[in-house]
Parts: structure tokens; sequence; C-alpha cells
């Protein structure tokens, strides 16, 4: 196998090469098989989530027909940003291998240290207005209807 790095490097490339978002790869590797590897397609699929982690995780789910991903390893060619590491905790991927940090994202124009930021401040605070407790019953509703159906317990 070749490196995993060098897949994610090339997906990376032909991303950019065919205009479908920046300049990221991904791959996710088991048992030391390459099991899925994707690009940025934000700018192609014109949606901010396809980003070459989240593309890469929706990738390996499919083909594990899981949506845990427990025993796997990402590669990826620049740090993750807030979204993807919050995917990669959900996937339960077990280790994360980055290429360049969010420094050089930055420098290249992809800053989401706005977004690191808000994410420390209170709920009412962000800079998106967000406000907790609507049709609080309602979703509670749900909530205890899931627990019922899944014998969860608190």
């Amino acid at each position: 196998m070749k490196h995993p790095m060098e897949a994610a490097i090339k997906s990376a490339r032909q991303g950019i090469r065919l205009d479908h978002g920046g300049p990221f790869g991904a791959c996710i590797v088991k048992r030391g098989r390459i099991i899925a590897t994707a690009h940025n397609t934000v700018l192609r699929d014109h949606d901010s989530t396809c980003h070459a982690e989240i593309n890469a995780i929706r990738q390996a789910c499919r083909k594990l027909k899981s949506h845990d991903l427990t025993g796997c390893v990402l590669y990826t060619t620049a740090e993750p940003c807030p979204m993807c590491l919050g995917a990669i905790y959900w996937a339960r991927i077990n280790a994360v291998h980055i290429g360049v940090t969010s420094a050089v994202a930055v420098r290249a124009g992809f800053d989401d240290a706005l977004i690191r930021k808000d994410m420390q401040r209170p709920l009412g605070r962000h800079r998106i207005p967000m406000r907790s407790g609507v049709m609080q019953a309602g979703c509670w509703e749900v909530f205890k209807e899931w627990k019922k159906l899944n014998g969860v317990l608190y």
C-alpha cells in the first residue's frame, strides 16, 4: 500500500484541477487498507458541508455499512475545521494524521478561527443569534419516544 497521505494529496490535487473546491484531501484506512479517499467538493456540489474529511467519512460509512468507524485512521492534508472535527468524533475514528496545520490554511484564505472563537462563547453570545427552548416540550417528547424505542434509560 502506498502511504495514505499520498492518496489524500492526489485526491486534493484532482479536486482543485477539476475546480471542485479547496486544496483539501482525505483518506481513511482500516487494518492497513485504504477504504475511502475524497477531496473537497464544496464548489461542485454547492454544499458547504462537502469538505474532504466529511466526504471520506460518508464514503467509508457506506462501504463498511456502518456509522461507526472504530478502528479507522484518517489522513488529511490539513488540520480539520470544527465541523470536520465533530464528524471525526461522531464517527469514532481512532486517530487523525494531519499534513499541515490550520495556520497554513489561513495563509491560503481558509480561516476558521472565527468559528473556533465563536464556539467558545455561551449560546446566547454567538455571532449568529441562537435561541434555545423553542417548542421545548414537543422536542422533549421526541427524545422520550426515541428513548422508549431504543431502551435508553436516563
